[in-house]
């Protein structure tokens, strides 16, 4: 009983709101029964009323009155849901969520396993992804610095698209730290609220007077080591050519340093796993996985929350006997019309976005190739501009990518357009920001390539019509020559007629020269005309081949340009380490 009393309480105190309401109610409703006994004393003595009135009806009209009050506070303690019995609820969280942070350090493109560490790496965290069921996953990349790709997901559609995008140029800061990307995977399970977890490193090498001290203080978080490489090494071939050196001019070989990163790992109180040819790692690292963590009293508390029991229910059995009494009277009918809430706006109800993020449902709708309906689902402006450039809605991409600052992307989408000058300046400031972008570098030579075949061809186009121009001149000396005869026949003509005046029929010679020189002009001007007429047809069927012979090649030069989503991160995490320095 004590335990009752010191448990009770409301759980919808507000509830007691309508109190007020009740009680003015209650004095309005008294005061009117009182005014019908000072009504009749207007008419009768005080001293006649009890004999006149009946007394039954003053009784029932007072029983009716308290009634009415009981059950309506009655009903208000119902709506305040008393409480006095907790009842725990487990809270089904899923423990086994694992943050797979893999290294983008340069030494990572040593090709002592082909094709080479980093692409070895992908295909292993693609195995992972396939065979891994239950929990969340997360991803996260570092070298000098840790990013964060995707957050913890049970998509793992979304996990798997990023992987070809990881690259060691996309990092803003060259380097090997590992306590960066156990920082930021801690940092991404406690988000998430989960004080238990696994952490799977994919790295060749970890300087360990640093990263094991911090890897003994993870608690609850298990570090696990996936090892790639081999312990003879290989050196790391540049982009330009030749190989990594180091200051003294000697080429770098890295190698898989196996005792540092066993050492780490058991510090972690994971395992330290090599990468094999098979499928045999993955699944020794899933059955680490499986493996159930190790659950403390704080855990205990995090599964359960405190659901208290609604007893406002049973108060309601007592008010139904009297409700069914005044159902006759219609007063049980006008209960019900106050206490229905006013209606309100609906909305259609999606679970997806229960689900999903707006950026998740986008990129599903973008591996599926609905690059229309991602581009108006994506939150992040990069990725809405590329879904616009994948739906060939050029002209929001091209917006959305002079915002963002893309010039990159924004060299592709100008090409893609036609404006090739445009594009040539955008890939010009793209190798400026970055003059070890070797695809800018692709797409500029490209764009002037074609800008110089575009300017060759104009040049050739007034050769050719200035070729044309001596053939209209020797029609037109032609031309002048026939008028210069005509105009010595028609000088000539005056001293005709003096010759003929004696002739018998004069007038009709001069009629019949004046004929013959219109009908010489009419057979002039047509063979002008026809001559005006090809000339026009061979300058369109020029013009058209010129055309369509500029299109094919826009076409296959296009073609030859990549799209690189990598850009994308490369964008976000130069961004991101900005923002923290």
């Amino acid at each position: 009983m004590i335990e009752i009393m010191n448990n009770f309480h409301f759980l919808k105190p507000y509830a007691f709101l309508a109190l007020l309401p009740l009680l003015y109610l209650m004095i309005q409703n008294y005061r009117n029964h009182s005014s019908t006994i000072k009504h009749w004393t207007k008419f009768c003595d005080r001293e006649l009323l009890p004999y006149l009135l009946e007394k039954s009806g003053e009784k029932h009209s007072n029983i009716t009155f308290w009634l009415k009050g009981f059950a309506a506070l009655f009903t208000i303690f119902a709506l305040a849901a008393p409480s006095w019995k907790r009842l725990p609820a487990p809270v089904f969280r899923n423990t086994a969520s694992l943050v797979i942070a893999l290294n983008l350090s340069e030494s990572m493109n040593a090709e002592d396993i082909k094709p080479s560490r980093l692409v070895r790496a992908r295909y292993k965290i693609a195995d992972l992804l396939a065979q891994y069921k239950d929990g969340q996953i997360a991803l996260l990349v570092y070298s000098g610095a840790a990013f964060m790709v995707t957050p913890l997901t049970n998509d793992i559609e979304t996990i798997q698209s990023q992987l070809e995008a990881l690259t060691t140029h996309i990092m803003p800061i060259a380097g090997n730290n590992p306590v960066a990307g156990l920082t930021k995977a801690v940092e991404l399970l406690k988000q998430a609220g989960l004080p238990q977890g696994h952490i799977l490193l994919i790295s060749d090498s970890a300087e360990v007077a640093e990263s094991v001290p911090f890897a003994k203080k993870l608690g609850g978080y298990r570090l696990s080591i996936l090892g790639v490489g081999t312990t003879e090494g290989a050196p790391v071939a540049l982009p330009e050519g030749g190989f990594a050196k180091d200051e003294s001019g000697k080429i770098i070989v890295p190698k898989l340093q196996t005792a540092e990163l066993s050492k780490l790992a058991a510090a972690g109180n994971g395992r330290f796993q090599m990468l094999t040819a098979d499928d045999s790692d993955v699944k020794n690292l899933l059955r680490m996985f499986d493996m159930p963590l190790a659950q403390t009293t704080d855990d205990k508390t995090n599964l359960f929350f405190e659901q208290w029991e609604d007893n406002g229910g049973w108060l309601i059995l007592l008010v139904l006997p009297w409700a069914a009494w005044q159902f006759r009277k219609g007063a049980f009918y006008l209960a019900i019309l106050f206490l229905l809430p006013l209606p309100k706006n609906s909305y259609a109800f999606d679970l997806q976005n229960v689900w999903h993020t707006p950026d998740q449902q986008a990129q599903r709708a973008y591996d599926k190739k609905r690059f229309s309906q991602a581009a108006e689902k994506f939150e992040n402006p990069e990725w809405k501009a590329a879904a616009n450039y994948q739906a060939k809605d050029f002209e929001k991409a091209t917006e959305q990518f002079q915002q963002t600052n893309n010039f990159y992307n924004l060299g592709n989408v100008l090409a893609k357009k036609g404006q090739l000058k445009e594009a040539f300046t955008a890939y010009e400031q793209a190798e400026k920001e970055n003059p070890y972008d070797n695809d800018a570098k692709f797409n500029k030579d490209l764009v002037g390539k074609e800008l110089e075949k575009q300017q060759q061809k104009q040049k050739d186009q007034p050769q050719d019509s200035q070729k044309s121009e001596p053939k209209k001149n020797e029609k037109s000396d032609s031309d002048s020559q026939k008028k210069e005869g005509e105009n010595k026949e028609s000088n000539s003509k005056p001293e005709e007629k003096e010759e003929h005046k004696a002739g018998n029929n004069p007038d009709k010679k001069e009629d019949s020269k004046e004929e013959k020189s219109k009908q010489e002009s009419e057979l002039e001007k047509q063979s002008e005309s026809k001559n005006k007429a090809k000339n026009e047809a061979k300058n369109q069927v020029q013009a058209e081949k010129i055309t369509t012979e500029q299109a094919q090649a826009n076409e296959q030069w296009l073609k030859r340009i990549p799209d690189d989503p990598s850009t994308l991160l490369k964008r976000k995490f130069k961004y991101q380490y900005s923002q923290q320095q």
